[in-house]
């Protein structure tokens, strides 16, 4: 049963991260029948720290609660933050004695310099999931996860990702009931749909540098509402179809279908951003041609449906 908290605070700490989880875990519900911590912020030598935010930080204790603790959490840090060899040992202790260790956004770079990411499955800010892979190409990395739990070891994406695997620990540990009662004090979503795909920044669809194909590129930009076939941008190209198929993913990356639907998806995110236009009328003028096309393409590369992306970013959304 979980108990007891220590939050991890070393120098440069993010304050906003720190506060998901002393909001969580670290406020005193219990007279409206929620479950009560024993809730600590510890440093190194118990001594005050600085956030990132420049003001002090005075903690609770020293690393002592970190032996005991039954969740040991790691709010955000920078990435290249200084840790010194007794955190990594009590990072190392808590999960050899069955202890749960969560971090938030760049917080799982500390366990990842502890060992405790490699070969278990994690998540970081989608800013840092490659840096994130390449310090430890022992870690299997998700890319599109809000949250991901393997074993003791939870990792969380961005600053409300971080309220998800929160409320994650207490669903599983309190039950469903007391994870929505606790969230709707929150004011915040229980669960939350889709991946970190769908808040990654959208650019202006544009064609990437292809000396050759530019102009083609280009074309397509432009029509991106138009149904067109490799033939037709081979003849555009003046080129037979395999050798601009063959020159498409050598100036590209990739194939004529998966570029050209890459940039339909961006374009239909910006659409259901800015506009209230109707999926199917976005679908058309994003070039899928019809709603279940557009939905099917666009799940798959974002990780939610066109409504409820449109209605996660709602407040974007001006007349169209």
């Amino acid at each position: 049963m979980l108990r007891s908290v220590a939050v991890l605070a070393l120098d440069q700490v993010a304050p906003f991260e720190l506060g998901v989880l002393a909001e969580v875990f670290g406020t005193d519900r219990t007279a409206d029948g929620f479950p009560g911590y024993r809730f600590a912020v510890c440093t190194v030598d118990g001594g005050p720290v600085r956030t990132a935010a420049g003001f002090g930080l005075t903690p609770h204790a020293d690393l002592g609660p970190l032996e005991e603790a039954d969740l040991v959490a790691v709010p955000a840090h920078s990435r290249d933050c200084e840790v010194p060899p007794p955190v990594l040992d009590a990072l190392r202790r808590a999960v050899d004695r069955g202890a749960y260790l969560l971090s938030v956004c760049s917080g799982a770079f500390l366990l990842g310099a502890a060992g405790l990411l490699d070969d278990r499955e994690c998540t970081t800010h989608w800013r840092y999931v490659d840096e994130l892979q390449r310090r430890h190409p022992r870690a299997r990395v998700r890319c599109n996860s809000l949250y991901v739990a393997d074993g003791p070891v939870l990792t969380s994406a961005g600053t409300a990702a971080g309220i998800d695997a929160c409320l994650h620990l207490v669903r599983q540990e309190h039950g469903s009931a007391t994870a929505t009662r606790l969230a709707r004090r929150m004011v915040v979503p229980p669960h939350r749909d889709g991946g970190q795909s769908q808040y990654v920044e959208a650019p202006i669809p544009k064609a990437p540098e292809a000396p050759t194909l530019e102009p083609v590129l280009e074309w397509l930009i432009g029509h991106l509402d138009r149904p067109t076939t490799v033939d037709e941008l081979a003849a555009r190209a003046g080129m037979a179809p395999r050798t601009f198929a063959r020159r498409f993913r050598a100036e590209t990356g990739t194939t004529p279908h998966d570029w050209l639907t890459n940039q339909r998806v961006l374009l239909a995110r910006r659409l259901l951003e800015e506009t209230r236009l109707s999926v199917e009328t976005v679908a058309d003028r994003a070039g899928f041609g019809d709603a279940a096309a557009l939905r099917h393409h666009f799940t798959r590369r974002v990780g939610t449906t066109p409504q409820a992306y449109r209605t996660t970013f709602r407040d974007r959304v001006g007349a169209g």
